[in-house]
């Protein structure tokens, strides 16, 4: 009940767990009262979440990411770790481990949280959406090592025993990298051909879900953490052909375990505490948001984000994060930490995390604000949207450059975003502009139809594409020409509305895609891809996604899901759309890049509102 509840009151169903946990644990109405059962299911979901990360981490968006993630990630976690460190020895008198096991748990942030949030606002293309995805990745990765590393903080252990431990840890993890490395993905690839030729989806569940368990409890025996080996095994699935299969059977347990995760931290919070010390938390709670808030901007700042984005970064990112539980009880089983200490920490990170919805819109606003004050200072004026030529080229991205920010320009800077695909976008709407640089989108304003406009980017000498999805055909056919003629190098899609315009096209060196605005912007958008050397199998499933989100919300608009879902002609349109798209797949994927700058034709499927034949 907990999703559906929060949902209608547009609240992230973390915070639901949160207060479930807290009514029912023994800090509450103790109704639950075999909480170790609990606990060890939770555990699951982390190992299921961990297992999911690493299957988020391909080669493609490694190297998509790698600025952000090893760049502003990696000063992030260890600026952030010695200065929460620091204040927590000299302000608190903490012993030195036990500062540093706290530095590191609370310089994490919440990607369960901000990521969720990422995708219910559409903000993950955004500028501060691809940092912060790439700063969680980093802080996702650096979990591991710390889930090895706390437990050799033990007071119990001398410095030589603690020596030979690290020793010992480090020629196990190398001995297991390497096993694992050499012989998992023979007996992955092998496994899954076996089953997949089955075609039993019980059985490819049941080998997903036995992949994941193995290779954790092998880490495990080996005296390792046993996320580890699940972060590992998603690691070595995650450039294979099976990932997006495996990624959707493994959803519906990692949601339920992981809930369960937030479940057990809802135990831990103790409400008379919060009373008892509720000035002391609240001083903590303003002091940890803004200490990482500060350090965030400032290192976005420096790594080439504008101010409004660096903002909206520091901002959303400034909470603690889930794994900061994982690692106060793990602190504590070792005694870095004591019990008392314990349950405030465990406190102030369900504090800072419950506030992380409020986070998102008080960046929003800071950003906005900064943004109307730089205006009225430098022109004197409201704030107006950003023209190419007012932000220097080196602040944009520059693979794909997209014309026209309309109906079909915003579906495929959508999957430009999806794809960690850098792009900036024109348009000559004014408030079309001004609302996308609300959210964060690279959308400036600019007639690209002036090639004056378009080199005012700076962009088009390195780019690997550029999408035209003009609203008139004759302003297509005008942009074309021009950008063939100064720029021979470039791959240019342009959406065309019929054959005739298309070959107009076709006589100035340009390919054209003849369908309609839907499937034409899939289409562009795939073409962009392509031609960015992203692989096929992310890029129909990408587009795929997206076809899926456009006739959901297509279908909402027009008829209404419940009603629509009731009546035989839904499933005939649906079941036509879906053969429609197929043949544009197989045309787009299957034609020769010898002959054309664009790999696609495709016709859209009839309109759902066009009156039969016959």
């Amino acid at each position: 009940l907990v999703v559906p509840v929060l949902s209608t009151f547009k609240l992230s169903p973390i915070l639901g767990f949160l207060l479930a946990g807290m009514a029912l644990g023994p800090n509450g109405l103790h109704l639950v009262r075999d909480v170790h059962t609990t606990e060890v299911l939770a555990e699951l979901g982390v190992v299921f979440f961990l297992f999911e990360m690493g299957l988020e981490l391909s080669i493609e968006r490694l190297k998509a990411l790698s600025k952000d993630a090893f760049g502003l990630g990696s000063f992030q976690f260890v600026l952030t770790t010695l200065a929460l460190a620091l204040g927590g020895e000299l302000l608190f008198g903490l012993p030195r481990a036990a500062a540093l096991v706290v530095g590191g748990s609370l310089a994490l942030s919440s990607s369960a949280f901000v990521i969720q949030l990422l995708q219910e606002r559409q903000e993950l293309s955004t500028r501060h959406g691809r940092a912060s995805f790439g700063i969680l990745l980093f802080q996702d990765i650096a979990v591991v090592p710390m889930l090895v590393l706390v437990p050799l903080l033990d007071p119990a252990g001398s410095s030589v025993a603690l020596g030979a431990v690290l020793l010992t840890a480090a020629a196990k993890s190398a001995a297991a990298l390497s096993l694992i490395a050499g012989v998992g993905p023979i007996m992955l690839r092998r496994a899954f051909q076996a089953v997949s030729r089955s075609n039993s989806q019980e059985a490819f569940v049941a080998v997903t879900l036995f992949t994941v368990l193995s290779m954790s409890t092998f880490t495990k025996a080996l005296g390792l953490s046993d996320t580890l080996g699940a972060f590992l095994a998603g690691v070595l699935l995650a450039e294979s052909k099976y990932r997006y299969q495996i990624e959707a059977d493994i959803a519906p347990f990692r949601g339920i375990l992981f809930g369960l995760f937030f479940i057990t931290i809802g135990y831990a919070i103790d409400l008379r505490l919060l009373l008892a010390t509720l000035p002391q938390m609240a001083m903590l709670l303003v002091l940890l948001h803004a200490l990482k808030a500060s350090i965030l901007i400032v290192l976005c700042k420096l790594g080439g984000l504008q101010m409004r984005s660096a903002i909206r970064t520091g901002v959303m990112l400034s909470q603690a994060g889930e794994f900061a539980f994982v690692l106060f009880g793990l602190a504590q089983g070792h005694g870095v930490i004591d019990a008392a200490l314990g349950k405030k920490l465990l406190l102030l990170a369900a504090l800072s995390m419950a506030s992380t919805p409020f986070l998102a819109d008080l960046g929003t606003s800071l950003s906005l604000t900064w943004e109307r004050r730089r205006k009225r200072l430098v022109e004197g004026e409201q704030s107006q949207p950003v023209t190419a030529a007012e932000e220097p080229a080196e602040e944009r991205p520059g693979q794909v450059l997209v014309c026209g920010y309309g109906r079909v320009g915003q579906v495929v800077c959508e999957l430009l975003g999806k794809m960690f695909v850098p792009y900036a976008a024109c348009d000559n709407d004014i408030e079309r502009v001004k609302a996308a640089q609300e959210k964060g989108m690279p959308v400036y304003y600019g007639d690209a139809r002036r090639p004056d406009v378009l080199r005012a980017f700076g962009l088009l000498n390195r780019a690997k594409a550029v999408v035209v999805a003009l609203d008139r055909p004759a302003d297509c056919l005008r942009v074309a020409k021009a950008l063939r003629r100064d720029y021979q190098h470039l791959k240019i899609y342009v959406r065309a509305s019929d054959d005739k315009n298309r070959k107009l096209l076709l006589e100035e060196g340009v390919e054209g895609i003849v369908t309609g605005p839907q499937e034409s912007a899939l289409m562009l958008g795939a073409a962009a891809l392509k031609s960015t050397g992203k692989n096929e199998d992310e890029i129909r499933s990408m587009v795929e996604e997206e076809r899926n989100r456009l006739y959901i919300q297509t279908m909402t608009e027009m008829f209404g899901l419940v009603e629509l879902a009731d009546t035989q002609v839904a499933q005939a349109v649906k079941d036509a759309a879906a053969e429609a798209a197929e043949l544009a797949e197989a045309r787009f994927f299957l034609k020769s890049e010898k002959t054309l700058d664009v790999e696609a034709t495709a016709v859209e499927p009839p309109a759902l509102d066009a009156p039969a034949e016959g």
